[in-house]
């Protein structure tokens, strides 16, 4: 399996507007961030987790012209507001707690009406749980996770997991993390956050799960420079960036 970060940004993605600071103005094409969304091609299928505001931008970059489905952590803006921009893809299906497919359908009901205008997006709304589930043989198996009080979810793919925006994880995610070759986790910045871990809490977390390699996402510019902070790392923690590609 083959799987792109699409964007590692945090939800105003790096720069930010109207920002000055050493990040924002950095030349090194590591701290240009897009909103947090990753591509993961497993034989025949083309899974994208989260479909930000980016996403037009996004695929423009990149020569993938099948979308298999798209697996949703929760409905927050720049988790969700590219979804209008899956046109092109035809029919796509979406997979998402009911919670999150009310939230598409009240945001885009042009969508869901009996007589559609021609040229909507073509989604299916599929509604998911805790419980294990198959995109044909491919096996999808979310993962409970908090984002401060509002419960999101992560998945896991094989061997890899991808849990963004994570605050705390219950005591039972830890049964669904086990024996990972790549973990993928957001570190959103230094100082404290009320919804996400920080740079130290994610390397904390990171160590407590014990996948062979961890990649960090889903930065603010208050995170630092990529070249500053990777050095800081332990070995087997890394900074992803936009269109790294890692194989699992």
């Amino acid at each position: 399996m083959k799987l792109t970060f699409l964007g590692t940004g945090t939800s105003t993605g790096i720069p930010q507007i109207a920002c000055k600071c050493a990040v924002c103005a950095s030349t090194d094409q590591r701290d240009k961030r897009l909103r947090a969304s990753v591509w993961i091609e497993a034989g025949d299928q083309n899974i994208l987790i989260d479909c930000g505001p980016d996403f037009r931008q996004q695929m423009l970059s990149h020569n993938f012209d099948k979308l298999s489905a798209i697996l949703l952590t929760h409905e927050h803006y720049d988790h969700i507001g590219g979804l209008d921009d899956v046109r092109p893809y035809g029919n796509v299906s979406i997979f998402a707690e009911k919670r999150v497919n009310e939230h598409i359908m009240n945001a885009m009901p042009y969508c869901f009406r009996e007589k559609l205008y021609p040229g909507v997006p073509k989604i299916t709304l599929n509604n998911i749980n805790e419980n294990a589930f198959n995109i044909d043989e491919l096996m999808i198996q979310p993962i409970r996770i908090m984002h401060a009080l509002l419960p999101i979810l992560g998945f896991r793919i094989g061997k890899m997991a991808y849990l963004t925006d994570v605050k705390t994880l219950p005591e039972a995610a830890f049964e669904h993390l086990r024996e990972l070759d790549v973990l993928i986790l957001n570190a959103l910045r230094v100082q404290t956050h009320i919804a996400h871990l920080t740079l130290d809490e994610a390397v904390d977390l990171a160590g407590k799960i014990g996948a062979r390699k961890t990649y960090f996402t889903h930065f603010s510019h208050d995170a630092g420079k990529h070249a500053d902070v990777e050095r800081t790392l332990p070995n087997n923690i890394f900074l992803s960036y936009d269109n790294l590609q890692i194989e699992f």
